[in-house]
C-alpha cells in the first residue's frame, strides 16, 4: 500500500488519542443531553401534582 506521507510513532499516538477524546465528548454531550432530558420529564412531573 502506498502512503503519499510518512507516518511515524508519534503521528499515530497523536492520531489515537485525539479520535479517543473526540468519542469521549461526543459521548459526554449525548449524555448530559439524557440527563437533561430526564430533568426536564421530572420537573414536568412535579408541575402536575
Amino acid at each position: 500500500m502506498s502512503v503519499p506521507f510518512y507516518f511515524g510513532g508519534t503521528n499515530i499516538l497523536i492520531v489515537v488519542s485525539v479520535t479517543i477524546e473526540t468519542v469521549s465528548q461526543v459521548y459526554t454531550h449525548l449524555l448530559s443531553h439524557q440527563y437533561q432530558g430526564l430533568l426536564r420529564k421530572a420537573r414536568n412531573k412535579g408541575k402536575l401534582k
